[in-house]
């Protein structure tokens, strides 16, 4: 049971970490979210194990809200960009690490990278995700479209992919493997 919560404990430091991008908020987190049970049949640990990782995301936000408030304003502010992406044969590689996945994931904007964490890794209805990050629920779609468009970006250059810009008009039309 200890090995069991010392791993829904590490995996809630990492989602405060990606949810924050800071480690040292990200430690404090899980300590505070997680109630380790002694449960024979498992039901009410799921329970426990799912409603700590909602207090890990509410205090996580929470610790960041005046970036996250920045970021939505920034993000409302906007417009839409078209960002082409690698081409359809295009795959994430197996050998991708989480390390890698935290890489690519930190470099997006807090708004962003939030809105795809809690409405993709999480699945968190978007709803709930928007009164989570304050933000309207449209503005909150838009802002997990441009993550997730960033994320494939970030994890496409990282497997040696690289964009090429038109000379014609200045925009990203092009991918090469490099």
């Amino acid at each position: 049971m200890r090995e069991a919560a010392h791993h829904i404990t590490a995996d809630l430091h990492w989602l405060a970490a990606l949810l924050t991008g800071r480690r040292g908020i990200g430690i404090d987190v899980p300590r505070q979210a997680v109630a380790v049970t002694d449960d024979p049949n498992g039901f009410f640990s799921n329970w426990m194990h799912a409603w700590s990782r909602r207090i890990a995301i509410a205090k996580a936000l929470a610790s960041v809200r005046g970036d996250l408030v920045a970021s939505v304003r920034e993000a409302a502010l906007r417009r839409v960009e078209r960002s082409t992406l690698p081409p359809a044969p295009w795959v994430v590689d197996r050998d991708t690490t989480k390390s890698d996945l935290e890489r690519a994931l930190l470099s997006i904007d807090v708004f962003a990278r939030a809105a795809v964490l809690l409405l993709v890794f999480e699945r968190v209805p978007l709803q709930d995700a928007a009164i989570l990050l304050d933000a309207n629920p449209d503005l909150v779609r838009k802002a997990q479209a441009a993550g997730i468009c960033e994320l494939t970006i970030n994890l496409a250059r990282m497997q040696g992919w690289k964009s090429v810009a038109t000379k014609s008009n200045n925009t990203i039309s092009e991918w090469e493997y490099v």
